[in-house]
């Protein structure tokens, strides 16, 4: 074995010390989990107590006790790391059912708001939180979850519980891949560490040719990736008139004939500009209406003292089921719910994408759009670049700066209905041409566990696969 470790290169060498055997891997990686953990329990403490958060799914977290499944079925296992990619799950499940009807579906995520999300939109599914990637962890995860298939949405690449399912039979795929320059910059840093995992995926769909290349850059064989498109353009509704928008606009006292500038997804900062505009265009336009949609829950009441801070007469969503208050009179509505983002696009005539004016790189204008809403953002929006570049080039959106570009912007929306709509209908159109992504990603996923299966025909299954039945496969693979 030493003679063979002399004659090869030094990139197989480092495949061979942290991708084979169960026991280099764990035995350093482990206690540098254990160390960052014990480092950050001062801070984890501290927001929970401050801000509520942490304080949800540790059994699960930290000693993988998800909820044992009990049926031999097989079992697609989606992980979904917090808000945006448990939406995702709304276009993608649809479609798993429809190829594999019997199929068992489980769903994680890393976040409370992910985890109550995913709970809320999909009760007939088992939820849980995702396993920490220390090695117990994972490996009792998968033992209870039996996973045929790993679904990582955009991306989560954690080597303990990738390896961990592999181990188990599973095929594991990133459905909806994306690598942005942040993240590509920080996986690069540990690409020697981590190369073995990347090359251990077994399909990667990823979202545009950049994404790609550089997933193949950190290491996945070239053979493995291949550009669907944004499954985010098939996940939105186009009809203003779906049950859900009603029903908001019912609560809230909206009527078809009111002007509503809706502020989706805001960031720290954006808020006071947001309402700096909305002053201003007030003066002009005073049945003009702000939806208010801050991006992180812990920030609700951060933002409902800076309206406290304001003349203007507002609410939260919260309270519109009281029966004291007076839903005809608000101003400002600050949407204190997580996941109805979505639905209150479809009650708005125009509205801005926050995190583009700070450093975050931009939130999701591809729901506002294909609802024909008259959109700006600001000009950070590396994060959805490809997005936006579309949108630009057919004059489908406006980019502000300030206040007063925002304040223009808003006033012309109120003001000109003609020219918001137009604006609008380009957006919707940009939308409809680029759909398609989830069934292109079920078809390659199909034949990426075919694959897998062709490729492990014959082989001893791992003890934790004992007692499974040899036709799971075939019937996984088979659709219908």
């Amino acid at each position: 074995k030493s003679n063979v470790v002399r004659n090869v290169n030094h990139t197989h060498v480092s495949f061979v010390i942290f991708s084979q055997g169960r026991q280099p891997m764990r035995f350093w990686m482990d206690p540098l989990y254990a160390t960052l953990f014990l480092l950050s329990l001062p801070w984890l403490i501290w927001q929970s107590i401050r801000t509520g958060k942490y304080r949800e799914g540790w059994g699960q977290k930290l000693l993988g006790l998800v909820p044992p499944r009990t049926g031999l079925e097989p079992c697609f296992w989606f992980h979904a790391v917090s808000v945006g990619e448990v939406n995702l799950l709304s276009a993608i499940l649809p479609a798993i059912r429809d190829q594999w009807p019997g199929a068992a579906i489980v769903i994680s995520s890393t976040t409370q708001t992910g985890h109550a999300l995913a709970r809320q939109r999909f009760p007939e599914h088992q939820v849980c939180y995702a396993p920490l990637d220390f090695s117990w962890a994972v490996r009792r995860a998968c033992r209870r979850v039996r996973p045929t298939a790993l679904v990582l949405v955009e991306l989560e690449v954690w080597p303990q519980w990738i390896r961990q399912a592999r181990r188990t039979g599973a095929t594991v795929a990133v459905v909806n891949g994306r690598l942005s320059a942040k993240s590509f910059r920080g996986y690069q840093r540990l690409r020697r560490f981590l190369a073995s995992t990347f090359a251990q995926l077994d399909i990667v769909l990823a979202q545009t040719e950049e994404y790609a290349a550089r997933f193949q850059a950190l290491g996945v064989p070239a053979n493995r990736i291949h550009v669907t498109g944004s499954v985010k353009f098939d996940n939105v509704s186009a009809q203003r008139e779906n049950p859900r928008t009603r029903a908001l606009m019912e609560v809230a006292d909206i009527s078809p004939a009111d002007r509503v500038f809706l502020a989706g997804s805001t960031q720290a900062g954006e808020e006071e500009i947001v309402l700096a505009a909305f002053m201003q265009v007030l003066v002009e336009c005073p049945r003009l209406r702000l939806l208010l949609v801050p991006r992180h829950p812990e920030r609700f009441n951060e933002v409902a003292q800076r309206l406290d801070a304001t003349q203007l007469t507002w609410m939260r969503r919260s309270e519109l089921s009281s029966e004291a208050c007076d839903r005809s009179s608000w101003q400002v509505l600050l949407v204190d719910t997580v996941g109805e983002l979505s639905a209150w696009w479809g009650s708005a005539a125009s509205g801005f994408v926050g995190g583009s004016l700070g450093s975050r790189g931009g939130q999701n204008m591809i729901e506002p759009a294909a609802y024909g809403v008259a959109v700006c953002f600001g000009p950070n929006t590396q994060n959805f670049r490809d997005v936006v570049q579309l949108l630009l080039a057919n004059q489908a959106a406006e980019v502000v700066r300030n206040v007063d570009e925002l304040a223009d912007f808003m006033r012309r929306t109120a003001i000109d209905a003609a020219w918001t709509e137009e604006l609008g209908r380009r957006a919707k159109t940009v939308v409809a041409s680029q759909q398609g992504a989830t069934a292109r990603s079920v078809d390659l996923l199909r034949r990426a566990m075919q694959d897998r299966t062709l490729a492990t025909d014959g082989a001893t299954p791992p003890a934790s696969l004992s007692g499974r039945s040899e036709s799971l496969a075939a019937r996984f693979t088979s659709p219908h």
